[in-house]
């Protein structure tokens, strides 16, 4: 008996409604997060095994998500944005804690953590291009993240 998410539910259950709720959807950012659950927490873990910070499918630390609040969504540019996600949460846990226990708040964040990448998104089928794309802009180069190794978790994201 397998175990875990099913691969395909997650990206079109979850992904692909949260994503285009926050506007910033299409098919290659629904591939690109769902090859990330994949690569951070194999889309089973929702908290980082070992103890570390990280929290949710998507894995981020409580750092990044803080960061991504405080020195991107609240400033006016960026508004529309937090009002969707504040949308997203529920009233009774802090912002950081939802990224366990609520998945369309914690692909949400996880989404915005890419969109303020300098980079444009790869090609929606190229998992090598997306694998890269998540060591650089999600993971960074201090993250355990191999681009190579997790070629073939983005690739089952397409395929998903």
């Amino acid at each position: 008996m397998a175990a875990g998410i099913d691969l395909t539910q997650l990206k079109r259950c979850v992904i692909e409604p949260s994503l285009k709720d926050l506007g910033l959807g299409g098919e290659v950012a629904v591939n690109l997060l769902t090859g990330t659950a994949l690569a951070e927490s194999r889309a089973a873990y929702l908290k980082q095994i070992g103890g570390g910070p990280a929290l949710g499918l998507w894995q981020m630390e409580p750092a990044t998500h803080d960061d991504c609040w405080n020195n991107y969504l609240r400033y006016s540019g960026a508004r529309h944005y937090a009002v969707i996600l504040e949308g997203m949460l529920a009233p009774d846990q802090p912002r950081c804690q939802q990224m366990v226990s609520n998945l369309r708040y914690a692909c949400a964040i996880a989404r915005i953590r890419y969109y303020r990448a300098k980079e444009a998104l790869p090609a929606v089928s190229d998992a090598s291009a997306l694998s890269r794309y998540h060591k650089v802009w999600y993971n960074t180069c201090l993250g355990a993240a191999d681009y190579k190794a997790n070629i073939a978790l983005f690739q089952a994201a397409i395929n998903a």
